[in-house]
């Protein structure tokens, strides 16, 4: 299964999904003309990854900026996330957030709320030195 690796830009986010590692990464902003154009390979590469997934699957979301398109896909995402949870898989789901963005901390906790399911939501940066 080949890896995917898409570079952040301005309005896509950076998107790491790795099958050697398990380590599955969704990172900075996201905002594209056509979202099921960007996040449906995406959803379609985890799903044939998690027919057969690594016995661990770290999936980490440090969004900076989403658009509400941009939402519903990040919430597709969570609930394949929880079908694999429930179907046995052992996925640990982070959502990580710039100490004073409280948009972001908020998102990941109604993310939490909406899907039911246990996100690490936690502070990974200071913006003050």
């Amino acid at each position: 299964m080949e890896a995917i690796f898409i570079k952040g830009t301005t309005d896509t986010p950076e998107v790491n999904l790795d099958k050697k590692t398990g380590e599955l990464m969704l990172k900075g902003s996201s905002l594209p003309e056509d979202v099921k154009e960007f996040y449906n390979p995406i959803l379609n590469w985890l799903d044939e990854y998690f027919n057969e997934p690594n016995e661990q699957t770290d999936f980490i979301f440090e969004m900076v900026y989403f658009n509400t398109a941009s939402s519903k896909m990040i919430l597709d995402i969570m609930f394949k996330l929880k079908d694999a949870i429930e179907d046995g898989k052992n996925v640990k789901v982070s959502w990580n957030y710039f100490e004073d963005d409280e948009d972001m901390l908020e998102a990941g906790e109604d993310f939490a709320d909406i899907v039911e399911m246990p996100i690490e939501v936690k502070c990974i940066y200071s913006s003050t030195v």
